[in-house]
């Protein structure tokens, strides 16, 4: 799967959605999703890379607590297996939702 084909599914949610960041002056009023691939899960073989899945972070950031919100992109990544982490940015004055998965 591709980036810009992970991007379509977390769109099904029916939140802005953005790789890393939004330009500065164009940041869209909560809830967005913001998605980065920290790292890569490299299998190795005969010493090298045999297979590669990249790991996906996908973070929602609310302004209060919305189950709502977690409740839809959770729908989007139904065919997925993910993990999910809740901590409050109070610096930012919101809520950021992770989900962390591979593809």
């Amino acid at each position: 799967m591709t980036l810009e084909e992970f991007k379509k599914v977390l769109e099904q949610a029916g939140f802005p959605v953005a790789y890393h960041s939004f330009p500065k002056r164009e940041v869209p009023p909560m809830p967005y999703i913001i998605y980065i691939t920290p790292y890569s899960n490299n299998f190795k073989a005969d010493g090298r890379v045999y297979s590669s899945s990249l790991h996906i972070q996908a973070e929602l950031y609310t302004q209060v607590k919305d189950v709502e919100a977690e409740t839809k992109v959770e729908l989007a990544l139904k065919e997925f297996y993910f993990s999910k982490t809740e901590t409050r940015i109070d610096a930012e004055n919101c809520y950021q939702i992770i989900y962390e998965l591979e593809v």
